[in-house]
């Protein structure tokens, strides 16, 4: 199993980045990192806000050119790749995307089929089968005729992940993509990650939750001042040490009773004040 493992992961598109340096203007946001995205895995980005986690996911989709350094896609530089070919092998779903009103869930999750048609064919018998089978997996083939503005949070969000899946890239992308949905929705959309990645896609996804990154994500980056601070399985980095020095927060880290993944349990002023922090 492990051999037919390794085989299937070398087929997998490969991300990385190489002394990669991403700003907006003068002062960089991201510098001299260096990152190996694990081919086939779910990888978790945690930080303190402003800490360039967003700014690091628009470099790897090429939506923001380095200022120095260069992310790599199976081995090539992503500057020197087409637009149609990063977008048939990387799907980015940005945070709270917008459409326009009246926009039903079929037409969003057509949209991702953009990047694999051609002028002499603007759709085909295989976008449709694409799309139907992204609307499938996301359980929203009932809800396909709906506008999306009458969906709720939950399945708003389901259809975007259906537009990439559409897109059938090998990585995906996801900035805080349970950010403003209730815990239930929060869980359903982490699951339906958690069974695409059993499929083989690589998945990348920025996660303000520590508990659901640990219990989700095989592999977390933890970034500090557009640095790497920590990277590694979950037991290697949400540790007190780290999280006292990511996010200048006190906690206690506890074996999940339930998951057996590191639990971070932060401690408050409140608390502290109480004397119940030991």
């Amino acid at each position: 199993p492990r051999l037919v493992a390794s085989f299937y992961e070398s087929l997998m598109s490969e991300l990385i980045t190489q002394d990669l340096c991403l700003s907006y203007g003068i002062a960089p946001v991201i510098r001299d990192l260096r990152l190996s995205i694990p081919p086939g895995k779910m990888t978790a980005l945690i930080g303190a806000n402003g800490c360039g986690k967003s700014t690091l996911l628009k470099g790897l989709a090429r939506l923001l050119k380095p200022s120095g350094g260069s992310v790599y896609l199976d081995g090539k530089s992503i500057e020197k790749r087409s637009t149609r070919e990063v977008a048939q092998q990387l799907g980015l779903l940005s945070q709270s995307p917008t459409a326009p009103d009246g926009l039903t869930v079929k037409n969003l999750v057509s949209q991702g089929r953009y990047p694999h048609q051609h002028w002499m064919q603007p759709w085909s018998i295989l976008d449709e089968q694409f799309v139907q089978q992204a609307l499938a997996i996301t359980n929203l083939t009932d809800l396909s005729d709906r506008p999306l503005e009458s969906l709720s949070g939950g399945q708003r969000q389901r259809a975007w992940i259906a537009m990439t899946l559409a897109q059938n890239p090998d990585i995906l992308l996801l900035d805080e993509p349970t950010t403003f949905l209730d815990l239930a929705h929060q869980i359903e959309v982490l699951d339906l990650l958690h069974r695409l990645n059993q499929t083989g896609r690589t998945i990348v996804m920025i996660l303000h939750d520590l508990n659901q990154a640990s219990r989700y994500a095989d592999y977390i980056v933890a970034i500090k001042d557009g640095q790497i601070f920590m990277d590694g399985e979950p037991h290697v980095v949400i540790t007190e040490a780290t999280i006292k020095a990511v996010f200048n927060l006190q906690c206690r880290i506890y074996s999940d009773p339930i998951a057996g993944t590191p639990l971070c349990i932060p401690i408050g002023a409140k608390i502290r004040s109480n004397g119940l922090s030991t």
